[in-house]
């Protein structure tokens, strides 16, 4: 009797994760002025020196994009039944705006911790929040991206009522890549060998994922090999409310799922590992 109270007193893995995923979201909201400030810094620190600075945030998906156009339309020549070379266009940006806000928060945010070595050491400023700024600022781009992308749309008279879901998006893509960078950040204190291999993971996901091809060419036989990458049912989410003008709740609740399991897991991963980064930095 008195093993079985002692069991029943002590909180189970699940609640205690749970209780630290609350308390990462505490942190932030309590902290949110600090982030904000912090994440402006960021952003002005990147196009310091440059000759357009904050116009880079315009620049940098126009330029993308362009080239990713003209690989895909004038050396591919990929043509796709029912869409004219624009839309198809269109159809690509869909998918690969939100790809390059997750790809430049994955390459800038994995070594966060380790190149704020000095925010670290500081005891009053609460080191959570580093991977959540790292993020934030490099969405950035994104943000410019996918508001560019919704005026071309509108101009050519695409517009559906699901593209108000979009921002819903968004917050789940942003709580589905703090959740990543808290895990990846907080590993790579420890193993610095994974900030080498991000430019490779970042091809490999840009391969892997139905950025420049709809999901009718993916072959039946191969589309389960979909469902294991996150960026599958983000991608498809963005196409759908952007350009298709429908909503899959499946896909939506899916990607729901993994945003906040990753940022459990990815929060519960960075407040346990997070008293042994001075000793490692």
């Amino acid at each position: 009797m008195q093993e079985n109270r002692v069991r029943a007193s002590k909180p189970n893995e699940s609640s205690l994760v749970r209780a630290r995923s609350r308390q990462m979201s505490g942190i932030i909201w309590q902290h949110r002025e600090i982030l904000a400030a912090t994440t402006l810094v960021d952003i002005r620190t990147r196009f310091i020196g440059t000759v357009f600075g904050l116009a880079w945030t315009i620049l940098y998906p126009l330029l993308f994009l362009g080239l990713y156009a003209i690989v895909y339309t004038m050396i591919y020549r990929v043509k796709v039944s029912g869409y004219d070379t624009v839309d198809y266009v269109l159809l690509i940006f869909c998918g690969l705006v939100p790809f390059i806000g997750f790809a430049d928060a994955l390459g800038t945010g994995v070594s966060c911790i380790l190149s704020n070595k000095a925010l670290v050491k500081n005891t009053i400023f609460p080191i959570e929040l580093i991977p959540v700024k790292s993020v934030l600022a490099s969405s950035v781009t994104m943000t410019v991206g996918i508001v560019m992308l919704l005026g071309v749309l509108w101009v050519r008279g695409i517009v559906h009522y699901t593209q108000l879901l979009i921002p819903v998006i968004l917050v789940l893509q942003l709580i589905f890549t703090v959740g990543v960078i808290w895990l990846l950040s907080a590993t790579n204190v420890f193993i610095p060998d994974l900030g080498q291999t991000i430019s490779i993971i970042i091809l490999f996901l840009m391969l892997v994922s139905p950025i420049g091809y709809t999901e009718e060419m993916i072959p039946p036989e191969l589309r389960a090999f979909m469902f294991p990458n996150p960026l599958y049912y983000l991608i498809m989410l963005y196409r759908d409310a952007a350009y298709l003008g429908t909503v899959r709740p499946q896909l939506l609740a899916a990607f729901a799922a993994i945003a906040l399991a990753t940022w459990t897991v990815g929060g519960f991963t960075f407040r346990r590992l997070k008293p042994l980064f001075a000793d490692h930095v």
